[in-house]
């Protein structure tokens, strides 16, 4: 079952249980799908819409740290029920040691020496763990790399 209808299911499951929170989560993710199909014309693939699922985390880890500057825990709590439901949706995690391992390896593959190699190295690292990483350690790895 691709990644697609498993979310098209769990909606259907939220429905049913009268899950708000979830629901309306998912159907946040779902609007946020149609619309990338909408504007590039294209049926979306698993690493597609495991990219908008990272995207729509990144923007809730944001609004946390927005809300719990401005002291409003219940909004916080709000987008950190949000995260929650999202994070079903995607891969495995690496670890910082594997982040680090697998940035090593591309580094030596693309035969990158210094920082000035840091767009050809991320080009790479991106196709490889979009998804798979959060790509803020990845690019953390990266400059560590290359500074080395």
């Amino acid at each position: 079952m691709s990644l697609k209808a498993q979310i098209t299911e769990d909606m259907k499951t939220a429905m049913r249980a009268k899950d708000s929170v979830r629901l309306g989560t998912i159907r946040l993710l779902q609007a946020a799908m149609k619309q990338k199909e909408v504007d590039e014309r294209v049926e979306l693939d698993d690493a597609m819409v495991i990219a908008i699922v990272d995207k729509l985390i990144k923007q809730r880890k944001d609004s946390v740290a927005a809300y719990l500057t401005a002291q409003r825990q219940d909004l916080a709590d709000i987008e950190s029920n949000e995260m929650k439901v999202l994070e079903v949706y995607l891969p495995q995690r690496l670890s910082a040691e594997e982040i680090t391992a697998a940035v090593k390896a591309i580094v030596a593959e693309v035969g990158a020496a210094g920082p000035g190699d840091m767009g050809k190295v991320m080009g790479a690292v991106k196709a490889q763990l979009t998804g798979k990483a959060d790509m803020g350690l990845v690019s953390a790895a990266v400059k560590a790399a290359l500074a080395g």
